[in-house]
């Protein structure tokens, strides 16, 4: 390897694990990493980066965006994976119900029959995400019928599909005619069926049976109370922002919570859980609850909820929270309540102004807000730089965690050698008063607009080669060349399931190997470990 020519070193960066800092540089071979060591042993290289003393940290591995939910899929992908890559992604995981996932023709609001085999849109999508998106996706199909769900193991064998999303607010739905208008908001976003609680048993029971990886994801959110709330807050005349986050009061997301873990340990097998946008003191205390009782539970938060507040903010579900669920919040993500954050992004709305965004009725506007963007500065800017969580801790919440919780652990989410070559350079004192030069998304707009941010993304790698810069005469970040992301497929493991899991405080640092390791005698880059690889648990080494 010493004398080997490699493609391309990252030099005088600190790179960041999940368990320390590290003054070493990167070297990448066919787009994997080749080796970490320090910059005088590294072999001659086709091509060196300057990291000019920034962090660099593994590509985000962003665990839910949903392309295609009011455009084509196509369209979006093109679009959206672009700003994904400026935002320092490197792999994204795509959710999306089977009307959102390229076929044709796109339809702006969906019927019951379109909603059929995730086997006739898989083809498109598969090809769309190999040939326009500028980030690797993974997918995880948005289920709602009982036909989908007892399809899963066919998903999984033959699309390298094994994580599945139940939307928990069309609980209700089911059985309405197309033309009912509580069922028009959920068909525009491409959900025609509404679930009942035997479709989210046949999930469970279906996915427990896959073993790793196989994960069921769920939106926690009463909606068949928050339709009461929504009644009351209208016939007040309240059209603010702030109604759409009383329309949805806490207790509505940790009694979903309690109820689908209960549901989830009375599965043969135990399914697994995995929750989106946990946001509130109540829910971390339900999470508690379930993982003391055995339940294979695994929770994310996303970048908005860590930061914006409903006056700052937009309608997105679940909604935007206030001050204090927003401190709860963060203490839950350093101390390991919460174990991965994922950006929920999607573009809803396209103003023509600013001005048009913040005089809107709230029960009239589009659901959604782009939000990959926000990710890195909110955790940088709101998190490292105010003490709330660690540089380390970054890297197991948003690279580490993901990975292992949808099965790309050993492929994504390290520069350990033998990974993926797929880094961010961050420049954490980067000050950055947001203005539209800064979004990349093809809304236009973003609630960062005029708020300032401390700490930012300046250079995306993937597999090896730059994907996005902030080039020194740029005003921000931009893609770079043409798209080169592919399709992730997952592999079914053979091995059985436990539920261990490691505390963030209790990581080991006498597995790993430290700076120290670099001046003893006789030290050469091959003697460092081999990527770490579940071994046999799906819960094991997830950082709590």
């Amino acid at each position: 390897m010493l004398n080997a020519t490699l493609d391309l070193v990252v030099e005088n960066g600190i790179v960041v694990l999940g368990d320390g800092r590290y003054r070493l540089a990167v070297g990448v071979k066919d787009g994997k990493v080749a080796m970490l060591a320090p910059e005088e042993l590294m072999p001659p290289a086709r091509r060196r980066i300057d990291a000019r003393g920034n962090f660099v940290l593994p590509g985000i591995v962003d665990s839910e965006a949903h392309p295609g939910c009011y455009v084509p899929f196509e369209q979006d992908i093109r679009s959206e994976s672009r700003a994904a890559a400026c935002a320092g992604v490197t792999s994204w995981g795509v959710q999306a119900p089977v009307t959102r996932l390229g076929t044709t023709p796109f339809k702006e609001v969906v019927k019951r029959s379109d909603v059929v085999s995730f086997h006739s849109a898989f083809p498109s999508a598969r090809r769309v995400l190999d040939n326009d998106s500028h980030v690797d996706a993974y997918l995880t199909y948005m289920l709602e019928t009982d036909e989908q769900a007892r399809e899963i193991p066919e998903y999984a064998e033959q699309h390298g599909v094994t994580s599945f999303k139940l939307y928990l607010q069309t609980r209700g739905l089911r059985g309405m005619p197309d033309d009912d208008d509580n069922n028009w908001p959920s068909r525009r976003a491409g959900l025609g069926h509404g679930i009942d609680d035997g479709t989210v048993y046949l999930t469970m029971e279906q996915t427990a049976r896959l073993g790793y990886p196989g994960m069921v994801h769920i939106h926690p959110e009463n909606w068949e109370i928050a339709r009461i709330f929504e009644e009351r807050l209208r016939a007040s005349g309240r059209t603010d922002f702030g109604a759409w986050t009383d329309r949805s009061p806490d207790f509505l997301e940790a009694q979903h919570i309690r109820a689908y873990a209960y549901m989830a340990k009375q599965t043969p097998g135990r399914a697994p859980l995995y929750l989106q946008h946990c946001t509130t003191e109540l829910s971390f205390q339900e999470v508690a609850k379930a993982r003391a009782e055995g339940v294979e539970l695994y929770a994310q938060t996303g970048p908005a909820w860590l930061w914006a507040q409903p006056e700052d903010g937009w309608r997105i579900n679940v909604p935007l929270r206030r001050r204090e669920n927003i401190e709860a919040l963060w203490r839950a993500l350093a101390e390991g309540i919460v174990d991965v954050v994922g950006s929920d992004h999607v573009v809803g709305w396209e103003p023509a102004s600013h001005e048009e965004m913040f005089n809107a009725n709230i029960w009239d506007c589009r659901t959604g807000f782009s939000r990959v963007e926000l990710f890195l500065p909110v955790l940088l800017s709101e998190g490292v730089n105010k003490g709330r969580i660690s540089m380390e801790r970054l890297v197991q919440v948003s690279c580490e965690n993901p990975a292992k919780t949808s099965g790309l652990w050993g492929k994504k989410g390290s520069l350990l050698p033998g990974y993926d070559a797929d880094m961010v350079i961050v420049d954490a004192g980067r000050e950055v008063t947001v203005g539209k030069e800064h979004i990349n998304t093809r809304s236009g707009w973003s609630i960062m607009e005029g708020h300032e941010f401390t700490g930012w993304p300046i250079m995306t790698i993937l597999r090896g080669e730059v994907t996005a810069e902030w080039a020194d005469d740029s005003p921000g970040m931009r893609p770079v060349g043409d798209p080169r992301g592919k399709f992730l497929p997952r592999t079914l493991k053979d091995r059985p399931r436990a539920f261990e899991v490691t505390e963030p405080t209790r990581v080991s640092r006498d597995d790993r190997w430290s700076t120290a390791d670099m001046h003893r005698p006789g030290f050469s880059p091959e003697t460092l470990p081999a990527p770490p690889v579940a071994n046999g648990a799906r819960g094991e080494g997830i950082a709590r």
